[in-house]
């Protein structure tokens, strides 16, 4: 439960729960796609695609204007949640902020401190990568 001074992160208006109890026939049709998505996450709006394949999310994120509430907190968090209850192995992340025309230093340290890396992604070119692998926690 949260506390009453706690602000919960809203995802397009939906609870974290509210999100993971949606029916997966909605989840496959609007969100799971691999195609682009403009989304809200708390007061940021991101640009981005979210695919399953092999037992493995992909979150890709372009952009992120906005937020500062932990909007890549509460993003990992909803994925790990649902990546768990799916049966998933992994989740891999790939942030285009390598390149960015204006580039957020603090998205930067935030990425750099949960360990992602920049690498060469073949077909997407440089961007933070990360593999979090569910299995070995």
């Amino acid at each position: 439960m949260r506390g009453r001074n706690e602000r919960e992160v809203r995802f397009e208006g939906l609870t974290e729960a509210e999100v993971l109890a949606l029916p997966q026939e909605e989840v496959n049709g609007l969100i799971l796609l691999g195609e682009p998505l403009v989304f809200r996450v708390g007061s940021a709006t991101l640009l981005g695609s979210f695919r399953v394949t092999d037992k493995r999310l992909i979150i890709e994120l372009a952009q992120i204007d906005g937020g500062g509430e932990g909007v890549l907190v509460a993003l990992s968090t909803l994925a790990r949640r649902y990546a768990f209850g799916n049966g998933l192995s992994s989740i891999e992340w790939i942030v285009h902020a390598v390149t960015c025309a204006k580039p957020n230093p603090k998205l930067r340290r935030v990425l750099e401190q949960r360990r992602f890396v920049i690498d060469d992604i073949s077909g997407i070119g440089p961007a933070y990568h990360l593999i979090d692998d569910l299995m070995d926690k």
